[in-house]
């Protein structure tokens, strides 16, 4: 088990990738805090976590406040007694549009929680895993910050971001064993691209053809991305940026 004793915390974990990516932690015998902004979406997949054997808390969390991610951080490492493994993946749901017709406060709330939000849990993180002797911190990015899509600028901006300070986190933590890197993944079947496209057929039929694989992926095929960059199988991997996209950013 290639995470056997060690403890995650993994923000959104709620619900589509993030909740696969939990399932695959405990399957591979980590404990996991599920930090979401919804109670109960974060406790059931806690009890899912549960149910397959690991050790598992729930914890509610805006982590665009800088107390609820402190507050995440350290429910995490005083259940579980340490802290190796932090996935940030909270996103908003942002309908989007040419930059004048996008309200202040829906710019505000996506650069607060895909990109402050990241930075907010991993300066909460990071003390917890020197304490640990190092880690490793996976902040979830997309496709979308290579490339442009219409309509998206909030989003692609912050994951774009997101990039960048994974490479600067990686130079400033690598005396401190610490690796951190990013994951972008293409269009996958969640929640939010049901709220997005209505169904996932409909999503197919739009996004599907942009990608080689010519449909969109599944939180499952995600997961195992985040278990290797998690793992000591990767520990020659660091300030990267590991695409899982169907060849959506090969075309």
């Amino acid at each position: 088990m290639q995470l056997s004793g060690k403890a995650a915390l993994i923000s959104g974990a709620g619900g589509g990738i993030c909740r696969a990516i939990a399932l695959a932690y405990a399957a591979e015998g980590a404990a996991v805090a599920c930090v979401d902004i919804n109670a109960a979406a974060a406790a059931e997949t806690a009890r899912l976590v549960e149910a397959a054997g690991a050790r598992a808390i729930s914890q509610v969390c805006d982590v665009s406040r800088e107390a609820d991610a402190q507050a995440a951080a350290d429910a995490a490492a005083a259940a579980f007694g340490r802290l190796d493994i932090l996935v940030s993946g909270a996103a908003p749901h942002d309908p989007g549009g040419p930059i004048h017709e996008i309200p202040i406060a829906e710019w505000r709330q996506v650069v607060d929680i895909n990109l402050t939000g990241s930075f907010l849990l991993s300066r909460a993180v990071v003390p917890h895993l020197l304490t640990g002797g190092g880690g490793s911190i996976i902040l979830i990015a997309s496709q979308l910050a290579r490339v442009g899509t219409a309509g998206r600028a909030a989003y692609c901006a912050t994951k774009g971001a997101l990039v960048q300070l994974a490479k600067v986190m990686a130079i400033d933590y690598a005396a401190q064993n610490i690796r951190v890197n990013t994951l972008s993944p293409g269009a996958v079947e969640t929640e939010r691209t049901l709220r997005r496209y209505g169904s996932f057929d409909a999503a197919n039929q739009t996004l599907g053809q942009k990608h080689l694989t010519q449909r969109l992926g599944k939180p499952s095929e995600i997961a195992p991305a985040a278990v290797f960059l998690a793992s000591d199988a990767s520990s020659f991997v660091t300030g990267s940026d590991l695409l899982v996209d169907g060849g959506y950013t090969a075309i």
